[in-house]
């Protein structure tokens, strides 16, 4: 139901840092939650973390004082920073985002993140 759009991935080695962002088209009184999924070859995709409207966040356990989620509110973006990163964050992530007028859940392309020993 909202276009949204990516960036930020790319090759890091072990230990370093990367800063995703999703930029949605709607503005954000209309969106209930956003956040990012990842998925690697032959592994289920797996919530990494979520904020909603009121700046609830949830991170999967892997990622808990690692990755942070935040907002922006005057732009309807999330980003993701994503700090220690091991070659097990190395996967597609995946932007989705839950509009207020709509059960269809909105999804990005994806940015690859890949993180060498």
């Amino acid at each position: 139901q909202v276009q949204l759009v990516e960036s930020g991935g790319g090759l890091v080695q072990a230990g370093g840092s990367l800063r995703l962002s999703c930029a949605a088209s709607e503005i954000l009184d209309n969106i209930r939650g956003m956040g990012w999924y990842r998925q690697a070859p032959g592994k289920q995709r797996e919530l990494v973390a979520g904020i909603t409207s009121d700046g609830s966040t949830v991170y999967t356990d892997s990622v808990k004082g690692r990755f942070t989620i935040s907002r922006d509110n005057k732009k309807s973006t999330v980003s993701l920073q994503m700090n220690s990163l091991n070659p097990e964050d190395t996967g597609v992530y995946l932007c989705y985002a839950d509009v207020t007028y709509s059960r269809s859940r909105s999804w990005g392309q994806g940015t690859r993140v890949t993180v060498s020993s």
